[in-house]
């Protein structure tokens, strides 16, 4: 094998800044923080299930801007009717207003006044934009129809989100939170994590209240029960008040609380807490005005339609300054002073889904991730160098180089490592080996057919790259769709599966491929001994697996119709991204849980069915409820859980998933397995030919039924992270069958008098030592995540163990034997079938 000096120094190059870029989370901040500028500084960024903190994803209530934008125009409309001296009455239904005139002869009147309304770019929401927010027609005699238009609404739904991100940084920069994920998610959402941030009720009410602060003036000489009973006066409305009772407003804001320059808590004359504001110099005119004008009137100070105060105005206050009194403590009075500083949401944000991990339960995930990742990089090292011996050496350099090339690509990219993260990285462990395993088989083959080491080395690296590349994609692609279509901790499988990808072809050929080499070129070895268990595995056994098809194919029928039917039948346990609802789980502060006592506890508190099960040791208990109806109901069951057992129990994580959230995400994970399937099927059908690409899609979904079937047998919850599983077992399986495709597709061109099924059996036993060894190192990784990787993922790592079985079964009695029904063609049958050149008179081709 001959050096190459460039290739050398790019791989030593690699190697190194790897080393670089890993060099800063295993230092102090202090000492990073004093390297040069140049220097890498980024750490690995820990996702919430490892460190603990708070997950929420808010959504804007469309009906309230709706409400909010009709009932600004319903004002507007009535105020330019009075001003024309035209009577009206006018209703509210949805999006529409309906003006009844008084008069049916000032109708046409009454259509010109208002026509300004649907003027193009109305309202400041819409200036300089070409949607008519606002559409008038005639609806009948002496009525008007005002209609707000569902894509005014979307455009300012829009705005109102990116407006909203603003807001919500401010308010969590104020706390002094550190590495704030704050984003917006499609037309309507916005995502916010805040690592170490475990408070996650002080935290929604920090970020969902809308803060929204106005001043109105008390209408006077009519209580709110009066007006109840009476009839509510033009122009008024009636809020509840922080004290129980009601109050009779002025619709009309006096002042806004975006006048507000600074809000800061405080203690009153009476040691209360308070919160002090002060208003700019336009702010402080108008409240001059105001308060000059009206003394002896009660002014009521409203925050979020709810009236906090309602004091008498005593003197005119003109410094702009004032107070803000009620039944505050230290706490909430600083939390209100930090949303009126941050600013109102211009919208209410409702929280579709939250997800907070303690971090205590961080640890344990921390220490759980790095065990079952330790004892399965042990494990297949073991396995390696007893299999391979030297080269089994080599694949360990390898390795280890790969793990820390995908850990600086992480830190690099500032990547969020998750709990399914590390699972990513302990199943490219695995699977990376398979790579080592194709290329010392295929020197094995070519040694063992009479070529020098040296010719052995060479081909067999050379040919076992399209191999690998081919192998490689499928997972690639399987990783591309669940970085996409899934999210959050799925997210971060999906990336480390995708650097594991690239780092995998990277390392194991190339990193590989320079060890032999410089082995070779100073040890010169006469003949060449790789795989050290060839006596256990011989180099091609004559084991007539299509011989078996009828029985494989039986055996699969039944295993097929066995899973649908049970299935069918006891269904899935589904987890709450698809059904919605909540998940707390808990741990007991001594001693084991009792679960009983849980049931007759939490059944009491009359939030429906409420499931409680252990959940991986004897202390740790897992509740789950259902969706609960009504706004903020959700959260509200949430709380009354974790008080009721906060004596006797730790919450340790909370996930809530309304049943608009949980819907999506089951669509989008269907979608995802779907588009999975056809990439690497339209991928297997380019690269061969159309009978291995329906070959492939019939195993793929052979897996993907078994894979789900398993869920249904052992009731494992179905959640995100199975469907993570369940399209990692479609890459793993892709893997083995393109492995066994190509060995296939290689003996069709070589071997001219074999048949088709002499073919595929002599492939299968070509590519059964690698299967074999390839199927157990995987396995010994993904046994130690069973085992070592707890109950938080459990369920995702015991589906990717059964996947490997599966998919390797597949490959063998399912797409390989197919092939024999579809027509594929051998070399012999290819050149009979092949149209012969016509001949002239004189004998020569045409």
């Amino acid at each position: 094998m001959k050096f190459n000096p460039i290739r050398t120094a790019v791989i030593i190059l690699v190697a190194l800044a790897s080393v670089l870029m890993l060099a800063p989370n295993f230092l102090d901040d202090d000492t990073v923080a004093g390297w040069p500028d140049f220097m890498p500084k980024q750490q690995i960024v820990l996702g919430l299930d490892l460190q603990g903190g708070s997950h929420l994803l808010l959504q804007v209530n469309r009906d309230d801007i709706v409400e909010g934008r009709i009932g600004d125009i319903r004002r507007e409309a009535r105020s330019i009717l009075i001003d024309e001296g035209i009577g009206s009455v006018i209703t509210t239904q949805g999006q529409t207003l309906s003006v009844e005139l008084t008069d049916n002869a000032q109708a046409a009147a009454a259509l010109a006044a208002l026509e300004p309304l649907t003027e193009v770019g109305d309202g400041t929401m819409f200036a300089g934009t070409a949607i008519q927010e606002v559409t008038l027609e005639t609806a009948g005699d002496g009525i008007l129809s005002i209609a707000l238009s569902d894509e005014a609404v979307a455009d300012r739904m829009s705005t109102l989100v990116a407006q909203s991100v603003e807001v919500i940084r401010n308010r969590i920069d104020e706390v002094g939170t550190t590495e704030p994920v704050i984003q917006r998610q499609g037309q309507d959402r916005v995502l916010v994590q805040v690592p170490g941030f475990d408070d996650s009720e002080r935290l929604k009410d920090l970020i969902s209240q809308t803060a929204r602060l106005t001043f109105h003036m008390v209408y006077p000489g009519m209580t709110a029960e009066q007006a109840q009973a009476q009839g509510v006066p033009p122009g008024t409305m009636i809020l509840p008040s922080n004290d129980g009772t009601n109050e009779l407003l002025y619709e009309d804001v006096s002042l806004g609380g975006e006048q507000l320059v600074d809000a800061q808590p405080a203690f009153d004359d009476r040691n209360q807490s308070v919160v002090t504001f002060r208003f700019n110099t336009q702010g402080a005119i108008t409240f001059g005005e105001i308060t000059t004008q009206n003394v002896g009137r009660r002014f009521a100070i409203v925050l979020d339609d709810q009236v906090i105060t309602a004091p008498v105005i005593q003197q005119a206050i003109t410094g702009g300054t004032g107070q803000i009194s009620g039944n505050f403590t230290p706490e909430t009075a600083s939390d209100l002073a930090v949303l009126l500083r941050a600013g109102a949401l211009p919208a209410t944000l409702d929280v579709v889904e939250e997800r907070t991990v303690g971090p205590s339960l961080g640890a344990d995930s921390i220490s759980a991730g790095l065990t079952a990742g330790a004892v399965g990089l042990v494990g297949v090292v073991i396995f390696m160098v007893a299999a391979y011996g030297l080269f089994g050496v080599f694949a360990t350099v390898a390795l280890i180089l790969n793990v820390g090339m995908i850990l600086s690509a992480l830190s690099t990219l500032g990547a969020t490592l998750t709990l399914p993260g590390i699972a990513g990285i302990v199943l490219t462990v695995g699977m990376a080996v398979d790579s080592n395993v194709l290329i010392f088989e295929r020197i094995r083959e070519e040694a063992a057919a009479g070529r020098s080491p040296y010719q052995a080395l060479e081909t067999g690296f050379k040919r076992a790259m399209t191999t690998i590349v081919d192998a490689n994609v499928t997972t690639l692609i399987a990783a591309v769709v669940l970085f996409f279509l899934g999210s959050g901790p799925v997210q971060g499988f999906a990336v480390t599966l995708a650097i594991g990808v690239v780092t995998t072809v990277f390392t194991a050929y190339l990193v590989t491929q320079l060890l032999v080499g410089y082995w070779f070129q100073f040890k010169r070895p006469k003949t060449l001994r790789v795989n050290m268990l060839e006596k256990v595995i011989p180099l091609e056994p004559k084991i007539p697996f299509m011989n078996w098809r009828m029985i494989g194919f039986a055996v699969t029928g039944l295993l097929f119709a066995g899973t649908l039917a049970l299935e069918t039948t006891r269904g899935l346990n589904f987890g709450i991204d698809f059904t919605g609802g909540s998940a707390i789980e808990l741990q007991a502060s001594e001693g084991a849980a009792d679960i009983a006592d849980l049931r007759e506890r939490l059944g009491g508190l009359g939030l429906g069915e409420i499931q409680v099960q252990e959940f991986g040791t004897p202390e740790d208990v897992l509740v789950r409820i259902g969706t609960q109806e009504g706004d903020d109901a959700q959260q509200a069951a949430v709380a009354q859980i974790t008080e009721e057992v906060a004596e006797d129990y730790e919450v340790r994580r909370v996930e809530a998933v309304s049943g608009t959230v949980s819907s999506e995400l089951a669509f989008n994970g269907v979608v995802g397995i779907l588009v999975a399937m056809l990439g690497i099927v339209v991928y297997v059908w380019l690269r061969f030919e159309w009978q291995f690409g329906v070959g492939a899609i019939v195993a793929l979904i052979h897996d993907v039924i078994l894979t789900v079937g398993l869920f249904a047998l052992l009731q494992l919850e179905f959640n995100l992270s199975s469907i993570a599983a369940v399209l990692t077992v479609i890459g793993y399986s892709l893997n083995d069958t393109v492995v066994i495709y190509d060995r296939i597709r290689e003996n069709l061109i070589k071997y001219k008098r074999m048949s088709l099924m002499e073919i595929i059996n002599l492939s299968l036993n070509q590519t059964l030592a690698r299967t074999i060894l390839t199927g157990g190192t995987t396995a010994l990784a993904l046994i130690a995540l069973v085992v070592f990787g707890g109950e938080v993922i459990r369920s995702f790592t015991l589906a990717m163990a059964w996947g490997v079985f599966v998919g390797t079964y597949s490959s063998i009695f399912v797409s390989a034997p197919i092939l024999m029904y579809l027509g594929v063609k051998t070399r012999s049958q290819a050149e009979v079938e092949a149209p012969k050149p016509e001949r002239r008179a004189d004998g020569a081709s045409v």
